[in-house]
C-alpha cells in the first residue's frame, strides 16, 4: 500500500464546483469523444473546477470495462490539467473494485477515484468499513467515498464516514443525504477531508457550512450561475448568492424529473451541443416530456435556453 499524506488532499480545496459529466454517444452508440471535448471545454470555461467522470450521470453501468478505460484515459488528456479529474471505480464486488481501481490509478491525469457504497448486496456498516478499507489499502491515489442511499439501498452513517475519514488514502466523501448529516460531517471531519454534496439543491448550503463544494449535474446547464453564486459567497455577498440559489433550485429539481441523465442530454442537444441519447435502460425524452421539462425550466422550448446560461438569464 502506498500511503498518501492527507496534505496532498488539499488539491480539492479550490475545486468547489465539480461537474458529474455525462458520457456523449454517437448515433451508432459509441462514445463520442469529439462531443466530450466540446462539452468539457465549455464546462471549464463556464466555471467547473473539475469533474467526476464515470459516475451515475456518466451512465457507467452501461459501459464496458474497455470503454471505461478508454474514456478515462482520453478524458484525462482532454482536461489536460485544467481541473481535477475523479474517475468512478466502485462496484458491489470488493475484489473487482480493487482490481479496477488499480488500473484507473495508473492512468496519467487521473487525480483520484470515486468509490460508491456497494449496491444490491446491502452490507451493514462493518461491511462498508471493511470494503472501503480494503480498496484504500490497495490504492495509490486519493479515494472519495460515495454515499447515495437512494441508489444503493443502504445508508452509510455519519459515524462510518468519519471512521473511514481516518483511513489513509480516503480523501473525502460525496454525500447525498440530509442537511443535518451534511452539517455533522463538515463539523466533525478531520482537516484535509473533503466534504462534497451530491445534491445540487445543497450547493449553497454545503459551502456556507464550510464544506468543499458540490458535485453537480445542473452545472451542465447552469454552470456560470453556480460559479457566480460561489464567487458571491466568497466575497461575502450572501444575499446575491442566496438569490441565485433560490432561482436555480426549481430548475435543478426539474433536471431530475425524469431518469437522469435524459433531461440534461435533452437540454444540451436542444442547445446545439449534440451528446446523443442515453443507453438503455434509460430512454431519451419524448416530445411531451421535453415540453413539460421546458416549462419547468421556465422557457417555451428547450432550445430557448442559451448554451452555458448565465446568471442574468436565470
Amino acid at each position: 500500500m502506498a500511503l498518501i499524506d492527507k496534505e496532498e488532499f488539499k488539491m480539492f480545496e479550490q475545486n468547489d464546483l465539480l461537474t458529474a459529466i455525462i458520457t456523449p454517444f454517437t448515433e451508432d452508440d459509441h462514445i463520442d469523444f469529439d462531443a466530450l471535448t466540446r462539452l468539457t471545454n465549455m464546462l471549464i470555461e463556464t466555471g467547473s473546477r473539475g469533474f467526476v467522470i464515470g459516475g451515475t450521470t456518466g451512465e457507467t453501468p452501461t459501459l464496458t470495462h474497455e470503454e471505461k478505460i478508454e474514456l478515462y484515459t482520453r478524458f484525462a488528456q482532454i482536461v489536460a490539467g485544467r481541473g481535477v479529474v475523479i474517475a468512478g471505480t466502485g462496484s458491489n464486488n470488493t475484489a473487482a473494485t480493487i482490481a479496477f481501481n488499480r488500473e484507473v490509478d495508473a492512468i496519467d491525469g487521473i487525480d483520484g477515484t470515486l468509490v460508491v457504497v456497494p449496491y444490491y448486496n446491502k452490507p451493514n456498516q462493518r461491511g462498508m468499513v471493511a470494503h472501503f478499507t480494503a480498496v484504500a489499502q490497495a490504492a495509490t491515489k486519493p479515494i472519495v467515498i460515495y454515499n447515495i442511499p437512494g441508489r444503493t439501498g443502504v445508508n452509510m452513517t455519519n459515524e462510518t464516514i468519519l471512521q473511514l475519514a481516518q483511513v489513509p488514502n480516503i480523501s473525502g466523501v460525496k454525500q447525498c443525504g440530509s442537511d443535518a448529516d451534511l452539517a455533522a460531517l463538515i463539523n466533525d471531519a478531520p482537516t484535509g477531508f473533503a466534504v462534497y454534496s451530491g445534491e445540487d439543491s445543497q450547493a449553497l448550503l454545503v459551502k456556507a457550512l464550510g464544506g468543499t463544494g458540490v458535485i453537480s449535474v445542473a452545472s451542465h446547464v447552469y454552470g456560470p450561475a453556480m460559479r457566480q453564486e460561489y464567487d458571491a459567497l466568497a466575497q461575502g455577498n450572501v444575499e446575491r448568492a442566496g438569490q441565485i440559489q433560490r432561482d436555480l433550485m426549481p430548475k435543478m429539481a426539474a433536471l431530475f424529473m425524469y431518469p437522469s441523465p435524459s433531461p440534461v442530454k435533452a437540454v444540451l442537444d436542444a442547445q446545439g451541443l449534440p451528446v446523443g441519447n442515453p443507453r438503455l435502460p434509460i430512454v431519451p425524452l419524448n416530445d411531451t416530456e421535453k415540453s413539460i421539462l421546458a416549462q419547468r425550466l421556465g422557457v417555451h422550448q428547450l432550445s430557448d435556453i442559451p448554451l452555458a446560461e448565465n446568471t442574468e438569464a436565470v
